[in-house]
């Protein structure tokens, strides 16, 4: 698997990528909140971050993460692609050559809290609520 710099042209289809990964992990965000979430992941979030993906042989993208201050902003994997790797390859791209060392996870995704501490990560507090004050506990993590 390669990881890529990503470019501004890739950013619809990896809304779509987070989209289809939120549906098939968050089963705690409602229809609102993915609406309410999509224009500010494409607008705010992605130009925020130091971005990276994996692409599949054809082309498209089953992966991507986010990275900002050492921090894994975000990491979505296809739910066709999960379990093949995608998120070790992009999380370990993140921890060698970007320096990340910290991450949030939603608490009530624990496949994803599974994963980060399968990575190396600790939780180290915990928040209520989110960045946007919404009611979705975050847990704090740190290799």
């Amino acid at each position: 698997m390669i990881v890529e710099n990503v470019l501004l042209e890739y950013y619809a289809e990896m809304l779509k990528v987070w989209e289809n990964s939120v549906r098939a992990t968050h089963d705690f965000i409602s229809e609102e909140d993915i609406k309410f979430f999509k224009p500010i992941i494409i607008e705010q979030a992605f130009p925020a971050v130091t971005l990276r993906c994996v692409k599949n042989e054809s082309g498209s993208i089953l992966g991507f993460v986010g990275i900002h201050d050492s921090k894994v902003e975000m990491l979505f994997i296809s739910n066709e692609a999960r379990g093949q790797g995608v998120g070790k390859v992009l999380l370990q791209h993140a921890i060698e050559q970007l320096g990340a060392t910290k991450v949030d996870v939603n608490e009530q995704n624990p496949l994803a809290v599974g994963f980060y501490e399968h990575m190396g990560f600790k939780v180290v507090s915990r928040s209520p609520l989110d960045d946007m004050g919404k009611p979705f506990p975050i847990l704090h993590m740190t290799l």
